[in-house]
């Protein structure tokens, strides 16, 4: 990880001009991402940086997962949860939940920036995706 305490400055700068509800939002996700890396087997450390000009989280030093990205839905003062949407990770986690969530398509989940942040759910897309590939190579 770049900077374990907070985001490396290029993330930091484009939270900066987010609404304070939108910016805290990210930051708790990037939190639980953080948290949900380390306590999953496998993925190792998160490189964190600025892909498509989103804050991002790749598991560069292991391999195991596709990249999870987090911003400021467009348009909106909502956040998203974003995935690659060529995986099966969004549908699945609409098979799931169903409509107690919102989605972007197949790339997103949609998250308030007002709402509590439904912590024990994310904590499963989180490790899903940080999985994705060392689960796809296992058979899973």
């Amino acid at each position: 990880m770049d900077n374990p305490t907070g985001p490396p400055g290029e993330v930091e700068a484009i939270l900066a001009d987010y609404p304070d509800a939108v910016r805290e939002k990210i930051l708790a996700v990037r939190r639980l991402i953080l948290d949900v890396a380390s306590a999953t087997p496998g993925v190792g450390e998160l490189s964190e940086q600025l892909k498509w000009g989103q804050p991002s989280f790749l598991t560069t030093a292991s391999g195991s997962g596709t990249t999870v990205r987090v911003d400021r839905l467009r348009g909106t003062d909502d956040v998203a949860v974003f995935t690659h949407c060529q995986t099966p990770l969004v549908n699945d986690f609409r098979d799931e939940y169903g409509d107690r969530f919102r989605y972007d398509g197949k790339r997103a989940i949609v998250l308030s920036s007002t709402e509590p942040l439904p912590e024990p759910e994310l904590r499963e897309h989180l490790r899903a995706a940080l999985t994705y590939h060392s689960a796809k190579k296992k058979g899973r």
